[in-house]
C-alpha cells in the first residue's frame, strides 16, 4: 500500500501537451530526485526540458492505457533516459506493441521509485488493462476516470459494463478526499477529489449497470461537450427520461 506518512514522499508536476488536452504526468520523489514520467506523449523535449528545469532525472515510465495518444513518446523519451516501462501484463496482451523487456503488473502490485511507494490498480473499462496508479492521497487515472466524465467504451477493447464496476469499486474502496489526476484536461479544472466527483460526476450517479451503459453508450456525448462541468443525481435523471 501506498506510504500513510503524513509528510509526503513525492510530487506531481502536470504537463498539458498535444493536441487532445492530454496531461502528462511527472511522479518526483523527493530523496532521490528521480521521477516516474506517466504516459509520455506528444512533446517529448518539453518533458525532458520540465526534468531538467526540476534537476530530476527520469527512471521510470508508468503507462495507464496502451492508446497511442498516451504512448507515442516512449521510444524518444527511452533515447534519452534508461527508463524502466511498467504497464499492466493484460494491457500488454491487448496492445501486443514491441516493447523492450517491460516490467508487467497485476492489480495490486506495488512501484517504487526512491523512497516513494506506487500502488498499481487494475481499472478495466477504457480499455482490458487500464491501469490508476496511487502515490499517498494522490491516483493519476488515465481515461478511466476524468474530472466530471470518464473514458470512452466504444474504442477497440472497450467494455461499459466493467467501466461501471471499475467506478462501483472507486465508491466503495477510496477515500472521499483522494484527489484526482485524470489523463485529459476535458473539464473546468484539471484535478478534483473523490468527494467532489461522487456529487458532479454523472458516471458517478449511476448504481444499475444497464442505465450506466445507455447513458455511456448512447446519451453523453449527444448532450455534453467540454469543458465538463458538475452534473446532479438529478441533472442526470433528466438527461436519462
Amino acid at each position: 500500500m501506498p506510504t500513510s506518512s503524513n509528510i509526503k514522499t513525492y510530487s506531481i508536476d502536470a504537463m498539458q501537451l498535444g493536441p487532445m488536452e492530454n496531461l502528462i504526468y511527472l511522479l518526483i520523489d523527493h530523496s532521490t530526485q528521480t521521477a516516474a514520467v506517466v504516459d509520455p506523449a506528444w512533446d517529448v523535449p518539453a518533458i525532458i526540458n520540465r526534468a531538467k528545469s526540476l534537476d530530476i532525472t527520469i527512471t521510470d515510465i508508468l503507462l495507464t492505457h496502451s492508446h497511442h495518444d498516451h504512448i507515442n513518446g516512449i521510444d524518444q523519451l527511452l533515447g534519452k533516459y534508461d527508463a524502466e516501462v511498467h504497464l499492466l501484463k493484460s494491457e500488454a496482451s491487448f496492445w501486443g506493441g514491441d516493447l523492450i523487456q517491460p516490467s508487467l503488473h497485476h492489480g495490486g502490485d506495488s512501484i517504487t521509485i526512491g523512497k516513494t511507494e506506487i500502488e498499481v490498480l487494475h481499472t478495466p473499462g477504457h480499455t482490458p488493462g487500464s491501469a490508476c496508479y496511487r502515490a499517498g492521497n494522490d491516483l493519476i487515472t488515465g481515461d478511466t476516470l476524468f474530472v466530471f466524465g470518464c473514458g470512452r467504451c466504444d474504442l477497440r477493447g472497450g467494455d461499459p459494463e466493467q467501466m461501471h464496476t471499475t467506478l462501483k469499486r472507486f465508491r466503495d474502496e477510496l477515500p472521499d478526499s483522494i484527489v484526482i489526476h485524470p489523463g485529459h484536461h476535458y473539464a473546468e479544472k484539471a484535478t478534483s477529489t473523490l468527494a467532489e466527483e461522487l456529487e458532479g460526476n454523472p458516471f458517478m450517479h449511476f448504481t444499475k449497470v444497464d442505465q450506466f451503459i445507455r447513458y455511456r453508450m448512447k446519451i453523453h456525448d449527444q448532450v455534453r461537450s467540454s469543458p465538463y462541468t458538475p452534473v446532479t443525481r438529478e441533472g442526470i435523471e433528466a438527461f436519462c427520461t
